[in-house]
């Protein structure tokens, strides 16, 4: 199907949620002053667009909704980024794949990633699918038109953060809802029905909505270790669905159900790290589906593998790929995110 950049209509707005974890999209309506009203708000350009509306935004624009982030996945990005050794540098894919058109085609020399003139991408403006519509982080409109990001803040902190990214890059959303509507209170009520935001620090203590970041950035956010963990579980205990804060439910269940002994974790160890994945995961795959992990949702709903590592042995699999050293002519996720952090003192 061919789409504008606001023109995409999602025929039944957030059935990939309803999917996951069985939420329905909330009724809504235009906002009154659209067309004719012009309102003084920095945000005034998205008071109008519509669920399904695929939003060009300033991602330094975007509110977002949780107040962590697991470092190690925004350092494994970056180190991907800036020390990697694929042929064509991985954040052009990952742009590509947030704007809607599934990976990069073409890179001239020196591209750079706040440029998107110097590279292409496999599907043209317009050309988008519902398989890659599905793929694109999403935001919900909230008062005064402000863009809340209910997807998506580690890969827009990544491209923040990289050397030629910023938060005056852009890209493209897709809107889940639009509540600019709503007084303040009512909407953090709508958001939170619908699960659109996590209101809980890394230890679990809730979180006041005006507590929570005004950008996108590492030092906006704090460092969430056990988020960090279930993002180098994934295809390996669990697989990852349309649960918004899917990653962090399953933290929470680590941090207070204490399925394994974290205290000789060191996430600044190969082997360490890796044997810490392996057992979590392992304890993932042996939850019955209907087991309660956190806020309600089961196991099933959070995506387990009925097998871990899929059913293969520790030799194949996406567990294999996770354990590859930097050394490698493909290092995995991990030997990357160290690797950053050995660079840039961060251990």
């Amino acid at each position: 199907m061919r789409v504008g950049v606001l023109s995409l209509r999602v025929a039944v707005a957030g059935a990939a949620l309803a999917a996951g974890g069985g939420l329905a999209a909330p009724a809504q309506a235009a906002p009154s002053f659209c067309g004719h009203d012009q309102r003084a708000t920095p945000d005034a350009r998205y008071l109008c667009v519509k669920t399904g509306d695929l939003l060009d935004v300033r991602i330094g624009d975007v509110k977002p909704t949780q107040p962590s982030l697991g470092y190690d996945e925004v350092y494994y990005k970056l180190g991907r980024y800036t020390l990697g050794k694929d042929a064509v540098n991985k954040k052009f894919d990952d742009w590509c794949e947030a704007d809607g058109r599934v990976a990069a085609a073409s890179v001239k020399p020196g591209a750079r990633l706040d440029d998107p003139s110097s590279f292409t991408c496999e599907l043209p403006v317009g050309g988008e699918t519902a398989a890659s519509v599905a793929a694109m982080k999403t935001v919900v409109i909230g008062p005064g038109g402000r863009p809340y990001l209910t997807d998506g803040h580690h890969t827009l902190t990544s491209f923040a953060e990289t050397p030629d990214g910023g938060l005056d890059m852009h890209v493209r959303l897709r809107v889940l809802g639009n509540l600019s509507t709503l007084p303040r209170k009512r909407f953090w009520a709508e958001m939170a029905a619908h699960k659109w935001d996590y209101l809980r620090d890394p230890e679990g203590k809730p979180v006041k909505v005006n507590k929570l970041p005004d950008s996108v950035g590492l030092s906006n956010f704090q460092d969430d270790k056990y988020r960090s963990l279930l993002y180098f579980g994934r295809d390996i205990g669990y697989t990852q669905n349309s649960v918004p804060f899917q990653e962090f439910y399953w933290g929470s269940w680590v941090r207070d159900g204490k399925p394994v002994d974290l205290s000789t974790w060191n996430a600044n160890d190969l082997a360490s790290y890796l044997s810490t994945v392996k057992t979590l995961t392992q304890k993932m795959t042996a939850l019955p589906k209907s087991t309660v992990v956190d806020s309600g949702f089961t196991a099933g709903q959070l995506g387990a593998l009925d097998q871990w590592n899929a059913g293969a042995p520790a030799t194949k699999g996406e567990f294999d790929k996770l354990s590859k050293p930097y050394d490698a002519s493909k290092p995995g996720k991990l030997a990357y995110a160290l690797e950053y952090k050995r660079v840039h003192g961060l251990n």
